[in-house]
């Protein structure tokens, strides 16, 4: 049961004190009921059933999205296509909204009897903004970055993530996250309105970086997008669900077996997409799982401009999410050493998904990992999430 944000403790030494006003936001956290928390729920509702939780918990997660474009004509089209090893590398273009229109990559493997399983494969939110869907898919050119090549090995043990699926006989689709590739705000902040990240050296790179990254360029995006009416993850969410769209308007994909996964602000985009679009029947989430609590305690600031949903933490938790997605079959992957969580924080969660499955009736569809290991998705963790989605699609 919920108990007061005074009451916990954290593993590590704080990262984010708020100085003199820290007690004051402890203190607005614990006026928070959250009462779509599904423990708190369940103990205030002992007649209630899990299924009428759930449409409460996905109904607030909705509305608190405060996005909802509408239909679309996906009018998607296939602008180059090249032969890999194991699969064929596509770039495809389809709209999301009336007012996006993203590119992204299709993998599809050869040597195997379609249709299908198919995956949205999400890119992380930390490393070179620059770069998005680049940085888990080969470029069909045959570039690559020393940052590039860098994050590969520093996060997925130097392999392009989705490749690895695509070669195990997923059809995988990766986009651009909003505000990332070439959909960062060119001509915005000194950013040039023409730019080809791989002809910058590095240093040129990192520095434009800085600036796509400051807090003078996602400050005005959250300013831009709330006064537009809307949220950062209500467009994160809704591109993510139209790629789920994308794979099933393609005949070599099985619409009965659609799954995602991703890494940090990928896997927080996982555990979005599992929760709301039905047609997602399995899921892995690496490297972004806690309890709200413990992480104001530890690292607010780990819970990025992606995540502010204002409405919503006070009344549901994060473990709420792959909740609230039973019974799709969730693994949820987070190192004991990676310094962005509390290991107190993701022990509670585990907790509360835990129960959460086990009051849905399907607690052998949820499997916990925490290896001992920073923040990354390498090749032991991609191996897992390959034996999960194997036995799940």
């Amino acid at each position: 049961m919920r108990r007061s944000i005074r009451e916990l403790t954290i593993v590590r030494e704080p990262r984010t004190r708020y100085g003199s006003l820290e007690d004051v936001m402890h203190a607005i956290r614990d006026h928070r009921p959250l009462d779509l928390n599904a423990e708190v729920w369940r103990s205030a509702h002992p007649a209630g059933s899990f299924r009428e939780w759930k449409k409460l918990a996905q109904q607030c997660l909705s509305e608190g999205l405060h996005y909802d474009p509408g239909p679309v004509d996906l009018r998607a089209a296939v602008s180059a296509r090249t032969e890999r090893d194991g699969y064929i590398l596509e770039t495809v273009e389809f709209n999301t909204t009336p007012w996006f229109r993203v590119e992204g990559y299709f993998l599809l493997p050869t040597g195997v009897r379609y249709p299908v399983p198919g995956l949205v494969v999400a890119h992380a939110w930390g490393g070179p903004m620059l770069f998005g869907k680049d940085r888990i898919v080969p470029e069909p050119g045959g570039r690559d970055h020393p940052v590039l090549a860098k994050h590969r090995r520093e996060y997925y043990s130097g392999k392009y993530l989705a490749e690895e699926f695509a070669r195990r006989g997923y059809a995988v689709i990766v986009i651009d996250a909003f505000h990332f590739g070439p959909r960062i705000p060119l001509g915005f902040a000194d950013i040039p309105e023409r730019l080809d990240p791989y002809a910058l050296d590095e240093k040129s790179l990192m520095a434009l970086h800085e600036q796509v990254s400051s807090y003078r360029c996602l400050h005005h995006a959250v300013r831009q997008l709330n006064w537009a009416g809307t949220t950062w993850m209500g467009v994160l969410f809704w591109d993510d669900s139209r790629s789920v769209d994308y794979l099933l308007s393609r005949k070599e994909v099985d619409p009965n077996r659609i799954g995602c996964t991703g890494l940090s602000g990928g896997a927080w985009r996982t555990n979005v997409l599992a929760a709301l679009d039905p047609r997602i029947r399995a899921s892995v989430s690496v490297g972004w799982m806690t309890s709200g609590d413990h992480q104001q305690l530890y690292n607010a600031t780990a819970v990025g401009t992606f995540a502010f949903l204002p409405g919503v933490w006070n009344r549901l938790d994060l473990p709420d999410l792959p909740i609230m997605s039973a019974p799709v079959a969730s693994m949820v992957v987070v190192g004991t050493e990676d310094p962005l969580f509390d290991p107190n924080g993701f022990e509670e969660a585990i907790r509360q998904i835990g129960l959460g499955y086990e009051w849905a009736g399907c607690p052998e569809r949820f499997q916990a990992l925490a290896p001992p290991k920073g923040h990354c998705y390498d090749a032991e963790i991609q191996q897992a999430a390959i034996a999960w989605f194997d036995q799940h699609l």
